[in-house]
């Protein structure tokens, strides 16, 4: 049996940063995460993807936000149970609780925050004829690395800000990048539509809309890709080496959804006037995985949420102390083996 103070379904960047903002209440973190390795999505599907609304970083990979991540929260020597599904969860008589993962690791905790991202997904295909044929052979629904790319004729289709982060930077990396969507307006972020204009403009993507992909043509590979404009008759057969749907992911809460929990469209719906607790006392839900009046997806709001999540947690663990915030900007953080790790930006989170 694993003993911890917050047992936090998910290692993704909300869960690893909950690991630093408990570790200066003095709370010790467990993570159970289905991956092989830490990081969520920004490990598994997109190390190389940059992100630009980290406060701090102008642009910072996922995968390199992640490695930050994990070097803030070495001090406080989280466990992780990797490679592993949470499964079941069963409260004591004394308000504890106690998570069994799919391979029978059982975990003892009075918290358990889940962190879990989208939850388990899958990418969202267009209905194409011999899609499957070329998967893995021109077709790709996830980059995990541009590299692959490198001097290639790329063809992506979408509307959100997968695609247009992606063909801003694939700009730089493939021969030629075509974008395609289906109507003349983006669902993403409004800078990244204009970066995507003005990279067209200057020659460097180029964009077809409003237009859809309509066949798929090549051997053992993947040769060329058919485009239909809206309103004309005559299709556009385009050569590429590789085509990219990125339709955005579905997700499912797996066995999460069983537990009892009040869910509303695929999220765990929480209290967001105070804490982010579920129905359930003792169970949080932070970062994509819950929902509320006014929720953005966002890692940055995911941050926002564990640092409200851990302050009440201590206040559920610890009903009869009081401690009081301070705050400077020449002290450290103290490990839980007594290590200090300067950092002169840091709060410092006083207990009394």
């Amino acid at each position: 049996m694993i003993e911890t103070d917050i047992l936090i379904i998910g290692a993704g960047p909300t869960g690893l940063f909950t690991v630093f903002e408990a570790g200066l209440l003095k709370l010790k973190c467990h993570l159970i995460d289905a991956l092989p390795q830490s990081g969520g999505q920004c490990s598994e599907i997109y190390p190389k993807k940059p992100i630009y609304d980290i406060p701090g970083f102008p642009e910072v990979l996922a995968g390199e936000l992640v490695d930050n991540l994990m070097e803030q929260i070495k001090p406080f020597q989280p466990g992780f149970t990797l490679g592993e599904r949470a499964e079941t969860i069963q409260k004591l008589d004394d308000g504890t609780f106690i998570v069994t993962t799919n391979k029978g690791t059982k975990h003892h905790a009075p918290i358990v925050a889940i962190a879990g991202g989208l939850g388990s997904f899958e990418p969202r295909k267009p209905k194409l004829e011999n899609l499957a044929k070329y998967e893995d052979k021109g077709i790709a629904y996830i980059i995990k690395d541009p590299e692959v790319y490198r001097d290639k004729k790329v063809v992506i289709a979408g509307g959100g800000d997968s695609a247009l982060d992606w063909s801003i930077f694939l700009a730089d990396v493939a021969s030629e990048v075509t974008l395609v969507h289906r109507r003349n307006e983006f669902r993403g972020a409004l800078d990244s539509v204009e970066k995507v204009q003005q990279l067209k403009d200057a020659g460097k993507i180029k964009l077809i809309t409003p237009a859809e992909i309509i066949g798929l043509e090549g051997d053992d590979q993947l040769k060329a890709v058919l485009i239909k404009k809206m309103g004309e008759e005559e299709s556009i057969t385009l050569e590429v080496d590789n085509f990219i749907p990125l339709f955005g992911l579905s997700p499912k809460l797996g066995p999460i959804g069983d537990w009892g929990l009040e869910i509303e469209k695929n999220a765990i719906k929480v209290d967001n006037t105070l804490d982010y607790q579920t129905n359930i006392p003792g169970v949080y839900a932070i970062g994509d995985v819950n929902t509320y009046p006014g929720k953005l997806k966002l890692i940055l709001c995911g941050f926002h949420e564990a640092t409200l999540m851990c302050q009440s947690a201590y206040q559920r663990i610890f009903p009869d102390k009081k401690y009081v915030m301070k705050y400077t900007t020449v002290g450290g953080v103290t490990g839980f083996d007594g290590s200090k790790k300067e950092a002169p930006k840091a709060v410092i989170k006083a207990i009394e």
